[in-house]
């Protein structure tokens, strides 16, 4: 809290008007630089950090990100109040595949294409479209009282970090843990860009198994297999079955002839066919299924892809070429069944991997990325958890947090759009060598030849952000920033990015700075409605929170919301909630403006007294004060921030409103002719009460910083002995 802008009589108004106080109080925190700390700044003072998860460029802040960062703020102010030099650092997040769909939604509607355009100009088109998205981001942030940073506020493509993201890829290319190879990878045609095994969301999906018939060669008769896309047998370059499977003992290292394609397959034998499933053999498309491209790499058999990056048949499929990857299915079903080779066909739920950003159902496509060895980045980062040394809350998360990594597999880091930073790779036209460097590259150094071409694809987006709590304090250089607030204390985020964001921070803070990056992690739950129905602006049950702040107030919304929210547990948001806060913001204004009408000369008389004079009620509500210091505190510590607003709650309006209030108005009315004995009993009063709404303030203050601040300086320029 900071010295009051004298701008009034030191009187509250009659009705609490939430936008004035806001507006005023939020300009005067900025214009003084409350929320800008220097390392060092204040001598023995210790640093405490905290990194915001960077918001997407994308749109509005929702009700999840008011959550989100109203536990933040609450962190930073009570721990800015407890002395610490306390950094909460601001920025934003590039968004790569995200806001490249946006802005191509965008030009679409406009009859445009990114290729109209190319690649310099659609740039220039997302950077215009960074800069107006970021500043309705920030003024969101503002208005819900976010004491941010804003002097050191930092872009995942901001020169930068830009600069961190090369250094990292040269690091881990050099001790050979970025590879370029290909493999099956998640691929989403409507992106047209591969996915990370974390971006492909898979959905329970209705479908059909079908049983196919495939000829044998020179024995007649057939081996039926089931599969439940059908159209990648146009890519088939084997039929397996278990090796221990008796059935098929005799026809293993015979051919089939592949329908419809005219092209002989080996019957091989694997043991990762399962001879429970479908008929017990299975059709092998190395291109299109994870699984059979690890049979075809044991196996050594073709990879044939049908099916292309934009979904539709490949010139590998022959006739079905041109054709939607879903057309492709019936038609060959109905060729398939025309020609007698379909023998069975029955209802198969199954898993569908589906694009996180866009939902289109992701294809397994055979393609050359860019890849991360993760295992030797993962050990570290587990032994950081279990050892103690970060813990998670609440603490069941920590499981899921060791089940992913004990199961890490390759990250495919490389993405095939143009919004985001460029793969530092140039490839030799002549030789084929391939340079990796942060400056641009001329010469080959291999054959001095200078036909090079640069790598078009970009890094995917979390390749930035999981160096965010050490980039965004200046690393690769040692400032004065790094080594004084890293590593950072609290992260909040939500339990959907423990694994995009969370885990790698881990891995990126332990191998680059050779420290964890925070001591704690925050896992909140889901903001949802009350049919319990996650918010979003596609289901439109997500009310806009500007809306609400100008409707509530901000305080009014924060307080709400924090009340409405169990460690860990997901949020039922109601207006009626809302409401709550709104009664409850209304109630410590009236409260408060009858506490300071009745003040009198209370900073100023000099009345000595002593405990002996307190009465029964003002031992009692400074004992409820002191219990509910202690409660609200606890809560704070243990992340249990309902327990401290309820706490609040029940403190100021019941004890302190409903019961010493009323019971101390007699006192507090006395008049100024009174005797020496009623006079001294209303300067008790008055002194205890300003006392009490004094402290109330400084605890309601993290939660709901604007009426606090306007209620504590009131307060304090009518009895300044009492505020400082």
């Amino acid at each position: 809290m900071e010295e009051t802008p004298n701008e009034d009589d030191g009187q509250l108004s009659t009705r609490y008007d939430a936008s004035q106080v806001e507006q005023k109080w939020y300009r005067f925190w900025e214009d003084k630089g409350c929320f800008h700390p220097e390392p060092g700044e204040k001598a023995g003072a210790r640093p405490y950090t905290i990194v915001i998860p960077p918001p997407n460029i994308t749109g509005q802040l929702t009700m999840g990100h008011i959550l989100n960062n109203c536990i933040q703020d609450i962190l930073i102010r009570w721990r800015r109040m407890q002395g610490d030099t306390a950094l909460w650092q601001s920025g934003a997040d590039h968004a790569g595949i995200a806001t490249q769909n946006v802005v191509e939604r965008e030009l679409a509607a406009e009859g445009i294409s990114r290729d109209d355009l190319g690649r310099e100009k659609f740039i220039e088109c997302v950077w215009q479209k960074k800069e107006a998205n970021l500043a309705i981001i920030n003024r969101q942030l503002r208005r819900l009282g976010c004491s941010l940073d804003w002097q050191r506020e930092r872009f995942t493509m901001d020169a930068g970090l830009s600069d961190a993201v090369l250094e990292v890829f040269l690091r881990l290319h050099d001790k050979g843990l970025i590879y370029r190879d290909a493999f099956m990878i998640n691929w989403c045609p409507r992106c047209r860009t591969a996915l990370s095994d974390e971006e492909s969301i898979h959905q329970d999906h209705p479908g059909k198994l079908t049983t196919l018939k495939y000829p044998i060669v020179g024995a007649g008769g057939f081996i039926e297999v089931a599969t439940t896309r059908p159209e990648t047998m146009l890519g088939d370059t084997a039929v397996a079955v278990n090796p221990n499977d008796k059935r098929y003992s005799e026809l293993i290292g015979r051919n089939v002839m592949l329908p419809l394609m005219e092209r002989e397959i080996p019957i091989i034998d694997d043991e990762h066919v399962d001879p429970e499933f479908g008929t017990g053999a299975v059709k092998v498309t190395p291109a299109h299924d994870p699984n059979d491209f690890e049979i075809g790499r044991r196996h050594r058999l073709p990879s044939i892809v049908v099916i292309g990056e934009d979904g539709k048949m490949t010139a590998e499929a022959g006739k079905y070429e041109g054709l939607d990857r879903f057309d492709c299915r019936k038609a060959v079903l109905s060729d398939l069944a025309d020609a007698g080779l379909v023998s069975g066909e029955k209802e198969h739920a199954h898993a569908v991997a589906r694009c996180q950003r866009c939902d289109t159902i992701i294809e397994p496509l055979f393609s050359r990325q860019w890849f991360v060895k993760m295992k030797p980045l993962a050990q570290p980062a587990i032994e950081a958890v279990r050892s103690g040394k970060i813990k998670m809350h609440p603490p069941r998360w920590e499981k899921v947090y060791y089940e992913w990594m004990e199961n890490i597999r390759d990250w495919c880091i490389s993405r095939q759009i143009w919004w985001g930073h460029r793969i530092p790779a140039w490839y030799c036209d002549d030789c084929g060598e391939t340079i990796v460097s942060k400056d641009e590259v001329t010469v080959c150094p291999k054959c001095k030849c200078t036909g090079l071409s640069r790598d078009e694809d970009v890094l995917d987006t979390w390749f930035s952000s999981w160096l965010w709590p050490f980039s965004t304090l200046g690393w690769p250089e040692d400032t004065p920033e790094l080594k004084f607030f890293y590593p950072t204390d609290v992260l909040v985020t939500g339990p959907d990015i423990i694994f995009f964001w969370v885990a790698r921070m881990i891995m990126a803070g332990l191998e680059f700075v050779g420290d964890i990056p925070f001591t704690d992690v925050y896992f909140h739950g889901i903001v949802r409605d009350e049919q319990g129905r996650k918010m979003s602006k596609s289901l439109g049950n997500s009310p806009d929170p500007i809306a609400v702040m100008d409707e509530f107030g901000a305080d009014a919304l924060r307080f709400s919301i924090i009340l409405i929210t169990a460690q860990g547990q997901d949020a039922f948001y109601g207006r009626e909630k809302v409401e709550i806060g709104r009664n409850f913001m209304n109630k410590i204004w009236n409260a408060s403006r009858l506490v300071l009408m009745n003040l009198g000369d209370v900073g100023t008389c000099g009345t000595e007294f002593d405990e002996s004079d307190y009465r029964f009620e003002d031992r009692w509500i400074l004992s409820r004060l002191a219990s509910a210091a202690r409660q609200i505190t606890r809560g704070l510590e243990t992340f249990n921030f309902n327990d401290s607003a309820r706490t609040l709650y029940e403190f100021i309006w019941h004890e302190l409103c409903d019961w010493y209030l009323e019971i101390i108005k007699p006192r507090l009315y006395a008049k100024d002719d009174a005797g020496s004995a009623q006079l001294k009993d209303r300067h008790v009063a008055r002194c205890v009460v300003s006392h009490v709404l004094d402290c109330a303030m400084r605890l309601l203050h993290p939660i709901a910083p604007f009426i606090s601040e306007e209620i504590w300086h009131k307060l304090n320029e009518l009895a300044p002995s009492r505020g400082r």
